[in-house]
């Protein structure tokens, strides 16, 4: 094991903030990590702060205590706040320093433009499903960041499900797939469970047989081996319910649906990067 600690602090301990300081707080003090790793954090609210005390946390004054002790920094702050937060930060951030962005919409380029620094930038997209180690998450840097600098990042999300590098330059178009989707699906589901209803059945039954069916079918996406319309395939008979309820999506013009709402997500993703 090395000797020397990894210093890694968190600006802001919301939902999804939160979620991943304790996933990588718990897999760090496993016994059987090789990582040392000593973690601070720091939010705003007063209330969380002394949440975090209570919950053992290693919890920072402010902002710039984090910034001046930590090599690596996760920005998990709105995108709206993260200018004023990077004013506020910019004084102690060095080249060494790495910034962990959560933020949508929001390039490299820019903070370390905020920055006036030559810090090293990873751009990292989680989803919520991270709140219970079954993430999925979109990260990219720079080329300033080292291999092993970004396999830690990498190793962050990690400890919350499964992460996946993307071209730096296509952070605000993968945003509707993983981290803005979960909610689509929520939509989806929704429409379900309301059907199932209206025909007399426990909504909260036909809930867990619908949430079940989207884990299965996942891991199914994810082991098969099989592509979308292979699987597709196989669920669908030639004249059967399935089949009936696909030309209904079709009909609908469910596939154009999907198009629009990726296209309208991306859309405010480039929004609030030009607004920040």
């Amino acid at each position: 094991m090395s000797t020397t600690s990894t210093t890694l602090g968190f600006i802001g301990a919301g939902n999804m903030g939160f979620a991943l300081l304790n996933g990588f707080s718990i897999a760090t003090s496993s016994p059987k990590s090789e990582k040392d790793v000593k973690i601070s954090v720091y939010d705003a609210d007063p209330d969380k702060r002394e949440s975090l005390m209570t919950g053992g946390f290693n919890v920072a004054a402010n902002e710039l205590e984090i910034a001046r002790n930590c090599k690596y920094i996760v920005l998990a702050c709105k995108p709206q706040q993260l200018t004023e937060l990077l004013l506020k930060i910019k004084s102690v951030v060095t080249s060494e320093t790495v910034l962990i962005s959560l933020c949508a919409g929001i390039s490299a380029e820019y903070i370390r433009g905020v920055t006036g620094s030559n810090s090293k930038v990873v751009l990292v997209m989680p989803n919520m499903p991270v709140t219970l180690g079954t993430g999925a998450t979109a990260l990219a840097c720079d080329g300033a960041v080292t291999a092993e600098e970004f396999a830690f990042v990498r190793g962050i999300a990690e400890s919350c499900g499964i992460a996946e590098v993307i071209p730096v330059d296509k952070m605000n178009e993968i945003i509707c797939i993983n981290a803005s989707s979960p909610a689509f699906i929520y939509l989806f589901s929704q429409g379900f469970a309301e059907y199932a209803a209206g025909q007399g059945i426990d909504q909260k039954a036909a809930l867990n047989l619908f949430a079940q069916t989207l884990i299965g079918a996942g891991k199914m996406l994810m082991q098969s081996g099989a592509t979308p319309d292979e699987l597709i395939q196989q669920v669908a008979s030639k004249g059967g319910t399935t089949q009936a309820g696909l030309d209904a999506l079709t009909s609908g013009g469910l596939r154009e649906i999907i198009r629009k709402v990726c296209e309208a997500c991306t859309k405010r993703a480039y929004e609030l990067g030009k607004s920040s």
